[in-house]
């Protein structure tokens, strides 16, 4: 059986970060080990409360891991702040096997979950990726993403990584879809479902991303694993 280590954020009500990721793995048949990077208090309307880890236990639970087992892949996170990115990125440095990076500022409830000043931190990160998973928020974040205007695009077409940019939507053949759109050098993909009308969105980007390093884990190419993930999903 094939081990995925999660480096992410504790949910108290179980529906995102770590325990999302873990219940993730099962379905797809891959044994899930975790590093808890935050302890959250949080529910499906919010987070009341965030306790960030201490980074050199976060190296510490990691080393631990990668040091009794052989991991084929790695999902990475909510990580809140610049001291724990640094810590995460002196592991990702060392470790040969595909990366997908979630990229977490903000909850669907509007909650913040990253440190403005950690922003610049997180981008330095991208160069351990296999893919960053942003939404269309993060992605204007992180390089000026309008889907929109041709020219905002370059930034995304210039990451170190692949950059898989989450939940547009469009009419197509007067049916809603749900477009997600693969950015890789100079081309992109775009992979294509049924938009689903629903208020239960809590920890989708969580499961989508574990989900993709899963697939990735199995040895799945980069465009069947995010296949395979937005049907999950």
């Amino acid at each position: 059986m094939k081990t995925v280590l999660t480096i992410a954020g504790s949910d108290s009500s179980g529906g995102a970060g770590i325990q999302a990721d873990l219940k993730t793995f099962e379905a797809f048949g891959v044994f899930g080990a975790s590093a808890v990077t935050v302890l959250t208090a949080q529910n499906t309307n919010g987070v009341k409360d965030i306790y960030p880890v201490d980074a050199a236990f976060i190296k510490a639970q990691i080393q631990a891991v990668l040091d009794d087992f052989d991991i084929a892949a790695i999902k990475v996170g909510m990580l809140f702040n610049a001291a724990i990115i640094k810590a995460v990125g002196q592991i990702l440095a060392q470790v040969d096997a595909p990366v997908v990076i979630d990229p977490v500022f903000i909850s669907k409830a509007q909650s913040k979950l990253l440190e403005d000043e950690a922003i610049e931190e997180l981008k330095k990160l991208m160069g351990y990726a296999t893919v960053l998973t942003p939404n269309q928020f993060e992605a204007k974040e992180l390089f000026g993403y309008d889907y929109t205007n041709p020219k905002s695009l370059q930034e995304v077409y210039k990451a170190p990584c692949k950059v898989l940019v989450k939940n547009h939507t469009e009419k197509r053949n007067n049916r809603m879809q749900s477009v997600d759109i693969l950015y890789s050098g100079k081309s992109k993909a775009s992979f294509v479902s049924d938009f689903v009308d629903s208020t239960d969105l809590h920890g989708t980007g969580c499961s989508y991303s574990s989900a993709i390093a899963a697939n990735l884990a199995l040895g799945k190419s980069l465009e069947e694993a995010i296949m395979c993930a937005k049907d999950f999903i």
